[in-house]
């Protein structure tokens, strides 16, 4: 079962942002109980104003009670009808005396109440009758009445309001309080957020390093920006890459020097078989001398690839300079050297490009005209200059040496290759095409691996495009196969113009 995968950053945000929710929350809940709280007593401080100012109306009168309530004051307190007082007064036990009978009693008291001590509660009443919502607040006054100390009487005075105003007034308060709060957290989830993609940008940048870089780029990652965490992981990463590059490097240097001692016995071997072919009679021994022939010639083009390979190094290319020299001349005498061997194959070999003068001509017009020659003066006025490059010319004749040879090896006897070279703007390009079978689009890209072969057919070794891809690549080129028209195989190599 794979490991679960999880994201550092929404770790880091989940531990960071997760309890700013959860605070707010918590302040939320409490700023609606102090909110709650602040409206009880405002709401309270209203209802026992009005307490006192109905219990005032009502006056004692011997062992009675005089009511001076004028409409007036009624309609004073039932001025606002979503926000209606409702009063109740009574003398206990359950003697109504005036205003609204279904208010709540007060909560159960001893048998003696307290006096002018105002009493605040909730309760419900009859909503149809009050005509407002059912929860209401009331505040209750126990007053005593009668001129007789020892039978005095007591009165009961209650005024209640509804709950709605109140807790829309908590509503308000809360809103109020929490908007700004509301407003404060998300500008710091927005910090931290942004705090935090700051903080992760050196493992972002430390992942790019690595994933930008080709197989074979062994040198040590530079993070001296990071924090001290990435720069042990770092130097972690570039101790692997030192042990990784000193065991590559042995192996370079054993496979370089195995192929320099094995040259100069199989250039022997390959010299004695021809002699022995040469002089020995017809038969199966001749048969098995070509054999042998055959199989120390493909022995000795394995070790001159390797050799190439092992050129193409970083190690190898730091020992050489880079010079300025003109492609077109490098592609023109690559073409005349190997013109022998083309010959030998039966296939018309030719070069055009700037360098190209009306004495250039193909491997076959050297013997006889089997094609059309190439018309002259084709090339344009910008095409006639020198496509100057910066590189190491040993390197680059190696890559075009296997460009062509390959073309030789694979494109069949009496095929044509053509190399041209012509510039552009800020780009040099190296062309050779053939009119062979070419390779299938499916293999075009496996066929720049190392020892991959597209075909069972010659005797390469597979070594020839990985070389030129390294080569070029070292050069800051690029390299492309495409289909020739109307059959064949079109290798461009691009490479970018001297400054």
């Amino acid at each position: 079962m794979a490991p679960a995968r999880f994201s550092l950053k929404r770790q880091l945000l989940l531990w960071l942002l997760l309890p700013q929710v959860v605070l707010w929350l918590a302040g939320a809940v409490f700023s609606y109980r102090l909110a709650g709280r602040y409206a009880n007593e405002a709401v309270d401080a209203t209802l026992l104003q009005a307490t006192r100012s109905l219990a005032r109306q009502v006056k004692p009168m011997g062992n009675g009670l005089l009511i001076d309530f004028p409409r007036a004051a009624q309609d004073v307190l039932e001025a606002d009808p979503s926000d209606k007082l409702l009063y109740t007064v009574s003398s206990p036990p359950g003697k109504f005396i005036l205003g609204n009978r279904n208010l709540p009693s007060p909560p159960a008291q001893p048998a003696s109440p307290p006096l002018g001590q105002a009493q605040f509660y909730d309760g419900e009443i009859d909503a149809e009758e009050a005509r407002t919502a059912s929860p209401v607040r009331v505040a209750a006054l126990y007053l005593q009445f009668g001129e007789n100390p020892k039978a005095q009487q007591t009165m009961l005075v209650q005024v209640a309001r509804s709950s709605a105003n109140r807790e829309l007034l908590a509503r308000r308060l809360l809103i109020d309080t929490m908007l700004p709060l509301s407003l404060l957290i998300v500008l710091m989830s927005m910090i931290v957020w942004a705090g935090v993609g700051a903080g992760l940008a050196p493992i972002a940048r430390l992942r790019r390093l690595v994933e930008g870089r080709k197989p074979n780029d062994l040198r040590p990652i530079e993070l001296d920006a990071a924090p001290q965490e990435l720069r042990s992981l770092a130097q972690a990463i570039n101790d692997l890459l030192e042990a990784v590059r000193h065991n590559v490097q042995g192996q370079r240097r054993f496979i370089s020097d195995a192929a320099h001692q094995l040259r100069t016995p199989l250039a022997g071997l390959k010299s004695q078989s021809e002699l022995a072919l040469a002089e020995a009679p017809p038969g199966p021994l001749t048969m098995r001398l070509a054999r042998v022939h055959e199989s120390a010639t493909r022995s000795a083009h394995l070790v001159n690839q390797l050799l190439a390979l092992a050129r193409t190094e970083p190690e190898s290319l730091t020992r050489q300079t880079p010079v300025r020299f003109d492609l077109g001349r490098l592609a023109r005498e690559v073409t005349a050297e190997l013109v022998p061997r083309a010959l030998q194959q039966n296939v018309d070999l030719g070069y055009d490009g700037p360098d190209c003068d009306p004495d250039c001509a193909s491997a076959s017009q050297l013997e006889e005209p089997l094609t059309e020659p190439r018309a002259p003066g084709l090339a344009s006025e910008q095409e006639d200059r020198p496509v100057e490059v910066t590189g190491i010319p040993l390197l680059l004749r190696e890559a075009l040496v296997n460009l062509v040879d390959n073309a030789l090896r694979y494109a069949g006897r009496g095929a044509r290759v053509t190399v041209q070279v012509h510039g552009t703007a800020d780009r040099a390009e190296l062309v050779v095409t053939d009119n062979g079978p070419g390779i299938p689009e499916d293999l075009r890209e496996q066929v720049f691996e190392r020892f991959f072969r597209a075909t069972h057919e010659g005797n390469g070794c597979g070594l020839g495009l990985a070389i030129v891809k390294e080569i070029v690549e070292r050069h800051g080129g690029r390299i492309a196969l495409a289909t020739a028209r109307p059959r064949g195989l079109r290798v461009s190599m691009s490479l970018p113009l001297a400054a």
